[in-house]
């Protein structure tokens, strides 16, 4: 298996041992990874029989014009088609060349589209963006990501290859990691909410909470909050995941909308 990565860019993954080879993500459409994947193919007299796309960002997609150039017959595949030349990919469908066989396993969460694939000749997993070598990762649907992650734990034991960053040894531990992530992020939520602070910030018991004093708030005003060690530019991104935190907790009535400011919305804990 090879992966093509440049400068922090996207990973892309060459799999197989035969003439016919499986390819993941095509990038961003650089000049230097068409170069670098036609010179291979060259080199090892091989080319690609599938591209399988794990999801619709361009970062993903937009090599594929390239890639028709260079292998004309290639079969295209992604969730929920969207484009001239791409097949639908179904969950539990198999893909398969020498030395290679990847099941695809339907993961929505960093987008609605987005698919994982297992290779069983390694128990290992592609992950996309939903789980990165580095960091965390971002999400359209919080609820739906956190069942995701769990169910990916289930379909493999051993390393995860993701979309951006460096491979993971241990999958499994990564993805537990993310979710224990996830649950702090909305344990602290409810703490700002109900007591305007991190509980990690006082010592002894929480003090008492009184109905009569419990304030709205809106994402960004939680984010000073809980976010106050990271520089103000990045306010605004971890504000995006604080809104999708506290709409997973309106589902479960933890909380409730109360007005908008604008474009803002708040929100108040339920006691």
């Amino acid at each position: 298996m090879l992966c093509f990565e440049f400068d922090a860019g996207t990973n892309t993954y060459l799999i197989g041992q035969g003439h016919e080879r499986l390819l993941i993500d095509t990038g961003e459409g650089r000049p230097i990874w068409s170069e670098s994947l036609k010179s291979t193919l060259e080199n090892e007299k091989v080319t690609i029989k599938t591209a399988l796309l794990t999801h619709w960002h361009p970062d993903h997609i937009r090599g594929v014009p390239d890639l028709l150039k260079i292998c004309p017959d290639v079969e295209i595949h992604k969730n929920q088609p969207d484009a001239d030349r791409q097949l639908n990919i179904e969950d539990g469908q198999v893909f398969k060349v020498e030395g290679a066989t990847l099941r695809a396993y339907r993961t929505p969460g960093h987008t609605k589209d987005h698919m994982v694939f297992v290779l069983d000749e390694e128990d290992a997993m592609f992950t996309g963006d939903n789980v990165l070598g580095h960091g965390t990762s971002v999400f359209e649907d919080l609820e739906v990501y956190l069942s995701t992650l769990e169910k990916m734990q289930y379909c493999f034991s051993g390393r995860a290859y993701p979309g951006h960053g460096a491979v993971i040894e241990d999958g499994n531990a990564k993805i537990a990691e993310y979710i224990q992530h996830r649950q702090q992020r909305e344990d602290e939520v409810l703490q700002v909410l109900t007591y305007g602070l991190l509980l990690s910030e006082i010592d002894g018991p929480p003090p008492p909470v009184k109905r009569e004093e419990l304030r709205s708030w809106t994402s960004m005003e939680l984010v000073k909050v809980i976010y106050h060690d990271i520089p103000p530019n990045l306010h605004v991104p971890a504000s995006h995941g604080v809104l999708q935190v506290l709409k997973k907790l309106e589902g479960e009535r933890k909380v409730v909308r109360v007005a908008s400011d604008g474009a803002e919305e708040r929100f108040v804990v339920v006691v």
